[in-house]
């Protein structure tokens, strides 16, 4: 893939430099795409492939700049009768000014 806005000296457009995640499935589970000017974070590309594995199996979320062994986030839609079955650690409800008690983290499981 070329970008034609990062040109080289003779004006020929530079290469992109693009990262695809496909699961087991052959489904794109993440497309990063970076101009040829910028360099490529492969912690965080390992960081992501490791959340896409934990959510792939456990009903929580990972916030941003989460590492392995960081709080997650129970999803949204666990019921309260199925927290204790599913995070056996607990969870901590985080205060939101609405009140309600959607936003929940837990130990990563």
């Amino acid at each position: 893939m070329l970008d034609k806005d990062e040109l080289n000296k003779d004006g020929i457009p530079l290469t992109c430099r693009a990262v695809f995640v496909i699961d087991d499935k052959k489904k794109l589970r993440l497309s990063i795409l970076y101009p040829a000017t910028t360099g490529r974070n492969f912690d965080e590309i390992l960081r992501v492939i490791d959340s896409l594995q934990l959510t792939q199996n456990k009903s929580v979320a990972t916030p941003a700049d989460w590492k392995q062994g960081d709080a997650c986030m129970v999803l949204p839609t666990v019921k309260e009768d199925d927290v204790p079955k599913l995070f056996p650690a607990g969870i901590e409800v985080v205060a939101v000014p609405s009140g309600k008690t959607y936003l929940r983290k837990t130990p990563q499981p």
